[in-house]
């Protein structure tokens, strides 16, 4: 490989993850509401930190090199390859419970519109024009990012509008998804509906949402496992095609409804 400051990417990755280990999981509580910091979380927020500009100067500079940062991006998923893996380990002792409901996960499936549906008319109330195509479409993983890539291109409004939200996301979906649950429980969800809705489509978030879910309920750690494997599955499989067949559909009779743009703007 040309890029002689991989070795320092490397390292810089371990050093993290053991220091995010060190502190481990941690939990405050605010307003009765309890909030559990997992190892993830502190990992994010050490790289967020040290990513900050000012901050990147001599060996962070080298860290955080544009190859660096490229190569990251790319070759991210062959590390969720053995969490993906792992998702049918947890699903098989709960599959005959799961596929009893097998019509609440793909109702559940549903929910993937309420980004259409929610977010494109606040996007455009917020003055977003054609970016609120690329933003609002789902929650900005692949299968949105390349949609609008192959249809729009990455250079278009569209583009870059998929691209800030799989940008936000990759940095604060995990965070979010941490901070969600506790919440949750308090207001009365069930451990069974938090559990299908931590699968939605994102490795990272799921990995944060059912690990808070698990710290709340440790005695239900294998239904939630199972829920949320079976969920993220199912919305790996059908997400696509509820993108394709109800949201984009959906968003563009919206978008020309809502949107003050010329009519032939929005063909």
């Amino acid at each position: 490989m040309k890029n002689k400051s991989f070795i320092y990417l490397l390292v810089y990755v371990l050093v993290v993850v053991f220091l995010a280990e060190m502190i481990g999981f941690q939990s405050i509580t605010i307003f009765g509401f309890k909030f559990n910091f997992l190892p993830l979380v502190f990992a994010l927020l050490i790289t967020m930190f040290l990513a900050i500009k000012p901050l990147r100067k001599g060996l962070l500079a080298k860290i955080y090199s544009e190859e660096n940062v490229k190569f990251s991006s790319n070759y991210m998923i062959f590390i969720m390859l053995p969490l993906m893996a792992r998702y049918g380990a947890d699903v098989a002792p709960k599959l005959r419970e799961i596929v009893s409901l097998g019509h609440v996960f793909l109702l559940q499936e549903l929910g993937n519109l309420g980004t259409v549906v929610f977010g494109l008319p606040l996007a455009l109330l917020l003055g977003l024009k054609r970016e609120a195509i690329g933003i609002t479409l789902g929650i900005g993983r692949e299968g949105e990012l390349a949609y609008i890539s192959e249809k729009y291109t990455l250079d278009s409004a569209e583009g870059r509008g998929v691209l800030s939200q799989y940008i936000f996301g990759t940095i604060f979906g995990a965070l979010f998804f941490s901070f969600l649950p506790p919440i949750f429980l308090k207001l009365g969800l069930s451990p069974e509906s938090l559990a299908m809705a931590s699968g939605v489509g994102s490795a990272s978030m799921m990995a944060a949402s059912t690990s808070a879910l698990i710290a709340e309920l440790p005695e239900q750690t294998e239904m939630i496992k199972a829920y949320a494997s079976a969920s993220q599955l199912l919305t790996g499989i059908l997400g696509t095609f509820t993108m394709v067949f109800l949201a984009v559909p959906l968003q563009r009779f919206m978008y020309k409804a809502l949107a003050k743009e010329d009519k032939n703007e929005n063909k």
